[in-house]
């Protein structure tokens, strides 16, 4: 048994996913170690910061799932926006717009606003201006903003619409759950 497959399935995505956001962080850093982080330093390190490369929703499982839907929209367009519009309740047209726009959105974004809206009971449009007018802020604080704050009862209802939208897709889900 290698080192690898002994560590569970649903921890091994984690593992993955944070080894890869780390990495080029500590590949970079050449200054000798720091000392030990205070209170308020680890506070600030536990904080939800903008990233261009992830959608910083303040779960890092709901962060990975959106990467992997990057991907499965990239193959499966018409079956991603069909899911957008019958069980999240994004306007067709307004899914395959933002879809073709060139700036800050992707599909996995796309699918967490629409999400994100129907667990607030705000329409898709709505999230999706809320984004727009300020893309480096923390999908955190959209969430906060719509009512579903992170921790909060709708959003823990979003780990559950992205299970169900697995389950449609017959697509197993990255890590568990």
């Amino acid at each position: 048994m290698n080192v690898v497959t002994a560590i569970p399935p649903a921890l091994r995505g984690t593992l993955l996913l944070m080894l890869g956001a780390w990495m080029p962080v500590a590949l970079a850093q050449s200054a000798p170690p720091a000392p030990k982080a205070s209170a308020e330093r680890v506070e600030a390190a536990d904080a939800v910061e903008p990233v261009e490369a992830g959608p910083a929703t303040g779960d890092a499982w709901i962060d990975g799932q959106l990467v992997d839907i990057d991907r499965y929209a990239q193959r499966h367009r018409p079956a991603f926006v069909d899911e957008l519009v019958r069980y999240h309740g994004a306007p067709r047209k307004l899914a395959e717009e933002v879809l073709a726009r060139e700036d800050h959105w992707s599909a996995g974004e796309l699918y967490f606003a629409c999400a994100l809206g129907q667990v607030a009971g705000r329409p898709c449009r709505t999230v999706i201006t809320l984004r727009d007018r300020t893309p480096t802020q923390p999908w955190s604080e959209i969430a906060g903003q719509v009512g579903a704050a992170p921790g909060s009862a709708p959003y823990r209802r979003l780990r559950t619409a992205i299970a169900d939208s697995y389950r449609r897709w017959g697509r197993p889900l990255p890590g568990g759950e």
